[in-house]
C-alpha cells in the first residue's frame, strides 16, 4: 500500500460488541469514551458502514472473526492467554486460575473474553479466600475490555507490503496491539505477511500515519505518537526501502486532535480535507535517509513540505467549514476523518453537512454514513478502518 486514496481492495474492521456494554459513567473516561454508546445502534451503524464498503467492491475482514480463527492455533492461544492475564494486578493465585480457565475455553469464547474483558464477579473459582478478590468491587475488571478496538486504524499500519504493529500510548489500549499482532502472526490469511522493522520501538499509532503519495509518509507527533516513535518508524520504512521522505508533523496534544487524521486526511491524489484552524500553523520536519542514518531538516509549513516531497505544485485544501464555529464543531465530530475508497471518493459521517458539501463542491464524491453512536469514542470512518490492500495509483 503506497497511498491513502488508491482503490481500496481489502480493509480490516471491528464490529462493536459486548466490550461497549462494559462502559459506564464510572469508567468511560478511563476507557477513552466521551459518552455511553447505545450499543445496538452502534452495531447497526457499523453494519451500514461495512455495507457501504462492500457495495464499492471492498473486501471487509472483521477482527473478531479473524481472532477466533487465529486462536485455533495452539501457539496463538498460549500467547493470547499470556497477554490477557496481568499477574501484577490479580495476584498469583487468581492468575493461575484464570490462565487455566482461559486455556480450556474454545476459540470463540476466548476471543470474546479477550475483547470484552472479565470482571472479578465473573472470575472462575469464586470460593476460597483472596484479598485481591475481596478488595475489588465485583464489577471491577480482572481483564480490561477493549472498547477502542473499534478503531482498527491505530493498532497496525501498512506501508507497501509490510505491516507495522503499533505501540499504543494509552494504558487502556495497549493490549489491542497484542491481539492484532496475534492475527498477523498466526492467521493463515497473513502467513506471508512481512513485518516492518522496529515497529515496537516507541509509541506510534496508525491514526498518525498518512501515506501522502508513493514514497512520502506523514506522521503526526502529539498525544499518541512520540518523536522517538516517529523517528523509529522513519528508520523502519527507510531500511525497507518503502519511503524516501517522512514528514514529522507536530500536532496539539489534546483530545480534539489526538491523531493527525483528526485534522487532515487525503481525499484525492492531490487534495486534503483540513481543519482550517491549523492550516497556517501546521509545520513539518523532513526526514530522509543518509549514510545509514537519518537527515532532519525544517521545520517548514506542512503544506509546503508535503507538496515538495510529493513533487507537485501544491496540495488542494478543502476546509472543514466556512466559519470558525462550524469548523470547530465539525472537526470535533470527525469531519476531517474521511476514508477514501478510490481517488476522489470518500466515506464520511453524514452529520458534517457543511464539510460534505464543500467536498462535493470540490469534485469529491461523498458516501455518507450515520455515526451518532460510533463517534462517541472520537473516531470517524478512517479511524474505524485499517486498509490492507490498495491498488497502486
Amino acid at each position: 500500500m503506497q497511498s491513502e486514496v488508491g482503490p481500496l481492495h481489502t480493509v480490516l474492521l471491528h464490529r462493536p460488541g459486548n466490550e461497549l456494554k462494559r462502559l459506564t459513567p464510572r469508567n468511560n473516561d478511563q476507557l477513552l469514551f466521551d459518552a455511553i454508546p447505545w450499543v445496538d445502534r452502534a452495531q447497526e451503524e457499523h453494519d451500514a458502514f461495512a455495507g457501504t464498503l462492500r457495495s464499492r467492491g471492498v473486501e471487509v475482514l472483521l477482527l473478531h472473526e479473524l481472532l477466533a480463527e487465529t486462536l485455533t492455533d495452539t501457539r496463538a492461544r498460549a500467547a493470547a492467554v499470556h497477554s490477557g492475564v496481568d499477574e501484577l494486578k490479580v495476584g498469583t493465585d487468581i492468575a493461575d486460575t484464570l490462565r487455566s480457565h482461559l486455556s480450556s475455553a474454545d476459540a470463540p469464547a476466548l476471543a470474546e473474553v479477550l475483547i470484552a474483558g472479565m470482571t472479578f464477579e465473573e472470575l472462575p473459582g469464586s470460593e476460597g479466600q483472596s484479598l485481591v478478590r475481596r478488595m475489588h468491587h465485583p464489577h471491577d475488571f480482572a481483564i480490561e475490555p477493549l472498547p477502542n478496538l473499534l478503531f482498527t486504524r491505530d493498532s497496525s499500519a501498512w506501508v507497501g507490503d509490510r505491516v507495522a504493529i503499533a505501540a499504543l500510548a494509552m494504558p487502556a489500549r495497549r493490549r489491542e496491539s497484542a491481539l492484532t499482532d496475534l492475527v498477523y502472526a498466526y492467521h493463515p490469511r497473513f502467513s506471508h505477511c512481512a513485518r516492518a522493522y522496529g515497529a515496537h520501538s516507541a509509541p506510534v499509532e496508525g491514526g498518525d500515519v498518512l501515506l501522502l503519495s508513493p514514497g512520502v509518509v506523514a506522521i503526526g507527533v502529539g498525544e499518541r505518537t512520540t518523536p522517538a516513535g516517529a523517528e523509529s518508524f522513519a528508520r523502519s520504512v527507510f531500511a525497507d526501502d518503502l519511503a524516501h521522505t517522512v514528514l514529522a508533523v507536530p500536532i496539539t496534544q489534546q483530545r480534539a486532535s489526538m491523531h493527525l487524521d483528526t485534522v487532515c486526511t487525503m481525499v484525492d491524489r492531490d487534495a486534503v480535507v483540513m481543519y482550517p484552524a491549523v492550516q497556517d500553523s501546521l509545520t513539518a520536519f523532513s526526514l530522509r535517509p543518509r549514510d545509514g542514518g537519518v537527515d532532519v531538516s525544517g521545520p517548514q509549513p506542512f503544506l509546503t513540505a508535503a507538496a515538495e516531497a510529493m513533487e507537485i505544485d501544491h496540495l488542494r485544501v478543502i476546509d472543514t467549514g466556512l466559519d470558525p464555529v462550524t469548523a470547530e464543531r465539525e472537526q470535533w465530530e470527525d469531519g476531517n476523518n474521511t476514508l477514501a475508497v478510490a481517488p476522489g471518493v470518500v466515506v464520511a459521517y453524514e452529520r458534517n453537512a457543511e464539510t460534505n458539501a464543500r467536498l462535493e463542491e470540490a469534485g469529491i464524491e461523498v458516501l455518507r454514513i450515520s455515526g451518532s453512536e460510533l463517534g462517541s469514542g472520537r473516531g470517524g470512518p478512517r479511524c474505524m478502518s485499517c486498509p490492507i490492500i490498495r491498488e497502486a495509483l
